[in-house]
């Protein structure tokens, strides 16, 4: 089946050898990977999710995912193979072991982190079915054999009609980390991990109105003010926002991410937490009301028709440069959190839980995931200073909140071949 890239067109743009535009999500199991079960594992997953099995190609100016029959490549090594490339046979997905780590990258333009759980879902089921001779469960899990709806192949943005229209306002320069703490000439991308205990954290997020994401901002942006009080630029904190809901197509694969934009504001820094928590609630809940979401969905439709109608690469290189630097521009730091991984039995045997991302723009982002009974935020960063990460452990220290930083370690995502540059 061929299938036109609409909403992976952007991503595919704004990916670069220095920033692919890619997830990478990386698990620590219990014991020494087997790599023979693993082969069969990613093998019987792929069988699931044939609109992964694709490959990428040009007809009549247009980019198009085509089916891609050859194996989906397992690389026994930390730093994995470039994407669509004859190392990963030309695929967008590719897998990595070493030790007890399974790696899994993947094109951010194929699918987004809900996406992603998925796929994990389903290998991490048949792996330690296999590798531990157990039965697990099947309910809430994509398996092999099921039939395959339209709706999870269809492009609901493509295909959505009557949208609202966006309100057109101009937003105002946010405050930059890099320019404030003067760290241009720190270009090492490094990401933070840190451990929160699940219950204490949601107990903690509850009590104070609000949700580990938007509790994570809020420390975030606690931080930035008090690094920086006398910035004249806006504190700005998007929170990542899944579309599907407001679209009303939950199964659908691709990757669908709007976001909700948290500022903070000058009136709010003298409230108490729980007074701030409650106001951040108050402006994701009006953000991600479906009207909104879909206005959102709208002007990003727009953007990406404006873009396929230009007729070369370097034509919408060049508007994709431009979206990427008004989106610097505006943003102090993204927060992104999928939910509960929730998955399943086979929670028991994971022992770390990471996610990466490639695009790093010119701010940090952090990315939460929950797993086996504790957050993990990855702190990804476009300079390696742990200025900011040291001011967000503060807040975590003086709101009592225990936590744990596992490790610190330079950026590792694999390059994507872009058409263009070959």
């Amino acid at each position: 089946m061929e299938q036109r890239l609409f909403t992976g067109i952007r991503p595919l743009y704004s990916s670069s050898k220095m920033n692919p535009n890619e997830i990478r999500i990386r698990i620590r199991m219990r014991d020494l990977i087997e790599p023979v079960v693993l082969r069969h594992a990613v093998d019987t997953t792929m069988q699931r999710y044939p609109y992964f099995c694709v490959e990428l190609q040009k007809k009549d100016g247009q980019y198009v995912f085509v089916d891609n029959n050859r194996p989906v490549v397992i690389s026994n090594s930390f730093h994995g193979v470039e994407l669509n490339a004859e190392a990963s046979n030309y695929h967008m997905v590719a897998f990595a072991y070493q030790d007890n780590w399974i790696i899994f990258d993947v094109f951010h333009g194929l699918t987004d982190g809900t996406g992603a759980y998925e796929v994990i879902r389903t290998l991490l089921y048949y792996y330690c079915s296999e590798r531990y001779g157990v039965k697990l469960k099947e309910e809430g899990i994509r398996l092999a054999g099921d039939e395959i709806s339209d709706e999870e192949w269809t492009d609901p943005v493509e295909t959505a009609t009557d949208l609202p229209t966006p309100v057109r306002s101009e937003i105002p320069k946010a405050l930059s980390i890099i320019e404030n703490a003067q760290l241009q000439d720190d270009t090492v991308k490094t990401v933070y991990s840190v451990a929160i205990d699940e219950s204490e954290f949601m107990n903690f997020s509850m009590d104070n109105d609000g949700s580990p994401g938007t509790i994570t901002a809020l420390f975030l942006s606690r931080a930035v003010a008090k690094l920086f009080p006398n910035a004249d630029d806006p504190i700005r904190v998007t929170l990542c926002v899944n579309q599907r809901k407001a679209l009303h197509k939950p199964k659908a694969h691709h990757s669908l991410v709007g976001g909700a934009m948290l500022e903070y504001k000058e009136k709010m820094r003298k409230w108490p937490l729980d007074r701030q928590a409650t106001a951040y609630r108050g402006m994701v809940f009006a953000q991600t009301m479906d009207e909104t979401v879909l206005a959102g969905v709208n002007s990003l439709k727009g953007l990406t028709q404006m873009l396929l109608s230009k007729e070369t690469d370097q034509e919408r290189l060049g508007i994709s440069a431009f979206i990427a630097k008004t989106t610097d521009e505006i943003l102090t730091a993204t927060v992104s959190y999928v939910g509960k991984a929730n998955y399943k039995e086979a929670e028991k045997y994971i022992r770390d839980f990471r996610t990466w991302t490639g695009a790093t723009g010119h701010y940090p982002c952090i990315e939460i995931a929950a797993v086996n009974g504790r957050f993990t935020l990855d702190f990804i960063q476009p300079f390696s200073s742990p200025l900011i990460v040291n001011a967000f452990l503060k807040e975590l220290d003086d709101s009592g909140i225990t936590y744990d930083l596992q490790d610190v370690a330079v950026l590792d995502v694999p390059n994507i071949r872009l058409p263009w540059s070959v």
